[in-house]
């Protein structure tokens, strides 16, 4: 039987998936701690700098579930390419039920606040730099140059957060899923 998630837990769950459906600005500390079921000192006690904090750890939440699922597809499949495409085609098959899909929060939120508030904007870099490392590590262990492989990691992973957010608009996995298709084609397929 899993542990329930204590109230911080419960929290992060809950801004994570609010911040995700609605964006930073229109998600309200209110809404979180109601929807989250936790009471209202609860969100304080954990967050004590309010909702930046609270969005930051989110991001950081979100940030942990996206790199164990990169890492597991990089540990599962022992080629690089076939890798990255089944790990963007994990996150296209997302799109199958929109109301499922996790791990968005840190586009979205980087997109609506880099250029209000560092905290978050750093917070996201590192999100982002860190799903870049996995994806170039498995590179680099698979024979490509490490500066080739750390160029491709940034490109992949922009093209993964491109992607996410055509489709999102677009209601459509498929341009995910163009992507995943054109992931031989970046990584030049070693032979």
């Amino acid at each position: 039987m899993a542990n329930k998630p204590d109230s911080r837990e419960k929290i992060l769950q809950t801004a994570s998936r609010l911040f995700q459906l609605q964006g930073y600005h229109a998600t309200g500390l209110n809404q979180i701690i109601k929807e989250s079921g936790s009471p209202k000192g609860s969100l304080y006690h954990y967050f004590p700098n309010g909702k930046e904090e609270l969005a930051a750890e989110a991001v950081k939440y979100t940030s942990r579930y996206i790199e164990a699922k990169i890492q597991s597809f990089m540990e599962q499949v022992p080629d690089p390419v076939e890798a990255i495409q089944e790990f963007i085609k994990e996150a296209a098959s997302q799109f199958d039920q929109p109301g499922t899909i996790k791990g968005i929060p840190v586009g979205l939120l980087a997109s609506e606040t880099a250029l209000i508030s560092e905290p978050l904007r750093e917070v996201c870099v590192q999100a982002f730099k860190n799903w870049e490392t996995i994806i170039a590590n498995k590179l680099i262990k698979n024979g490509y140059e490490e500066d080739e492989a750390v160029r491709a990691g940034t490109v992949i992973n922009s093209m993964i957060e491109g992607g996410i957010m055509l489709s999102l608009a677009n209601k459509s996995k498929a341009p995910l899923l163009t992507i995943s298709e054109s992931i031989p084609l970046i990584l030049h397929r070693k032979g």
